[in-house]
């Protein structure tokens, strides 16, 4: 496995590999779910990269992005071991280099939830993934259905400007007790970390509502409420039951609706969501 530290030498490793690549765009800090993506890239693709950026951009000014956990050596190592064929690893200032004042802004589908309580959170997530895919070339790139805002964001970029490469969903990965793997849940102290259960317990409750025919958004938000409330330490940032694909809220669940959480366990901020039908 090699590292590519600059655009250049990233090009220069691409022009050497012929057949498709697939691209998996990470912050670092490797769990079983980033890993997910590479075996789905190397599945599909002849070759596998792997960026490893914390990028500034999208973290706003009271957010974790001093303190988010960095294991550059142990990602490496993962890598190496699910045979990638190379990794982009560039600093700073080879992102965003003296001067640069180049953005892109995402349009309706980035405004509520993340967007609403991250301002300009999805403006630094589609720059630096725009970025990326010019700069490595892909055939595909993988993304988790975890941050499901972020894959719809990047999917109408995509489209929207004619970029030559398919985005490829991955689903969320669990622990076994249910919390979806996140790099964050490295915050929790393991008393936080049984509180966060509360988030999946949530979406399971919603689930099975709406499979006993419940279709009332604001009965359904209600008990989700309700369970995540009894943890001592949960503060609520957002639940949603908005339309799959725009993201505009619900009040009946009429068409595929994507429910969606934001909540503090203590100072960690954890997302999570689940699909349903009607």
């Amino acid at each position: 496995m090699r590292i590519a530290r600059t655009a250049a030498e990233c090009r220069a490793l691409r022009s050497e590999l012929g057949g498709s690549l697939g691209l998996v765009p990470t912050m670092g800090y490797l769990h079983e779910g980033h890993l997910a993506l590479v075996r789905a890239a190397r599945a599909d693709c002849d070759h596998t990269c792997a960026s490893i950026f914390v990028n500034p951009a999208q973290f706003g000014p009271r957010e974790d992005l001093s303190r988010y956990p960095r294991d550059p050596e142990r990602d490496l190592a993962l890598l190496n071991a699910e045979g990638v064929a190379f990794v982009f690893m560039p600093e700073l200032g080879e992102v965003y280099p003296p001067g640069f004042d180049t953005w892109v802004e995402p349009g309706a589908v980035s405004a509520p939830l993340e967007g609403k309580s991250r301002p300009g959170h999805f403006r630094g997530v589609a720059t630096v993934v725009c970025k990326l895919f010019n700069i490595v070339q892909p055939q595909r790139a993988y993304f988790g259905e975890k941050d499901a805002q972020q894959l719809r964001v990047v999917t109408q970029m995509v489209h929207d400007l004619d970029l030559p490469l398919e985005i490829v969903p991955v689903p969320i990965v669990r622990d076994a007790d249910g919390l979806a793997l996140s790099s964050r849940n490295v915050y929790l102290s393991s008393e936080q970390r049984r509180q966060a259960l509360a988030l999946s317990a949530s979406l399971r409750l919603a689930r099975a509502l709406v499979a006993g025919g419940e279709r009332r958004v604001r009965s359904i938000k209600a008990r989700m409420r309700g369970l995540i409330q009894r943890e001592p330490e949960a503060a609520i940032d957002y639940i949603s039951i908005a339309d799959s694909s725009t993201l505009a809220e619900l009040t009946t669940i009429d068409r595929p609706a994507l429910i969606s959480l934001a909540v503090r366990i203590g100072a960690t901020r954890l997302i999570d969501n689940t699909v349903v039908l009607p």
